[in-house]
């Protein structure tokens, strides 16, 4: 386990984190093709599933190229799995969706990866980059947001007569409008399932743009700095500590008050002589 943190640390922890939900989200799409679906609700689906297959080859070329030697991320870390789990589902290989199932390697990785000391020191780090964190989980969470919505709008809406939502490209155009408080109406929801699935993407739309309106606002005001309570009052400067400038100016004056004594002190002596 001690040989394969390093290849993938390297990454950062956003990363990893993005590869786990993508990893965790890839299976359950393949749970979902499992199900009865509609022709473009599955055809919708196996884009997301293909989609992710590319971000996965990406990701098995980094890591095949940061490993020193080769061997260690192929064989020691398993990274043949990370392959074969990365091969898109096209038409002439339909049973490639079979080899998702090696995607759990990536999962199980991962997840070791962000096990103990590792943990706690995400945990830190979130806390410690709490800004660029909150932006990174918006983001991420708004694109799984859209992803689950228009699955489910055109697997609702593909079986109704009057439903103008109808292939892959219009669930997701009005994923998009949707969650981002747009609203053309161009495309919208007919069914009851339908349109309760556009509630909640409405509502989810208002907080997403709200957090990232406020991330973006904390980035541009600048903190203030807390001024301590028991503040102490800052000391005067002593003599040694002032400029020169100012310490001949004093010389002087002390010299000059020295000669006015001298001659005080010599009136009052004259003045006693010529007492009678």
């Amino acid at each position: 386990m001690t040989a394969e943190a390093p290849a993938l640390r390297e990454h950062g922890n956003a990363y990893n984190i993005f590869i786990l939900v993508l990893t965790i989200f890839s299976l359950a799409l393949m749970v979902v093709l499992l199900l009865p679906l509609d022709q473009s609700t599955r055809d919708l689906v196996n884009f997301y599933d293909n989609v992710i297959c590319v971000i996965f080859l990406i990701d098995f070329v980094m890591n095949l190229a940061s490993s020193k030697p080769k061997r260690a991320y192929l064989i020691g870390q398993r990274g043949w799995l990370d392959l074969i789990g990365s091969i898109p589902s096209v038409s002439f290989f339909q049973f490639g969706a079979l080899l998702r199932l090696a995607r759990l390697s990536r999962l199980s990785r991962i997840a070791r990866l962000l096990r103990g000391q590792a943990g706690k020191d995400l945990v830190v780090d979130v806390l410690q980059n709490r800004g660029q964190y909150a932006t990174f989980i918006t983001i991420l969470l708004a694109g799984i947001v859209m992803n689950v919505a228009s699955i489910l709008v055109l697997q609702e809406e593909s079986g109704a007569s009057d439903a103008n939502i109808k292939t892959g490209g219009d669930a997701i155009w009005w994923a998009i409008v949707t969650i981002t408080t747009v609203g053309y109406g161009d495309l919208y929801p007919v069914t009851f399932w339908g349109r309760l699935t556009a509630v909640f993407v409405m509502f989810s739309g208002i907080g997403i743009i709200g957090a990232l309106a406020s991330i973006l606002a904390s980035m541009l005001v600048a903190p203030v700095p807390e001024e301590s309570a028991t503040e102490e009052p800052e000391p005067e400067p002593k003599p040694e500590a002032l400029p020169s400038a100012d310490v001949a100016a004093t010389g002087a004056i002390l010299e000059e008050l020295a000669g006015l004594r001298a001659e005080v002190a010599a009136l009052r002596s004259s003045l006693a002589n010529e007492d009678p």
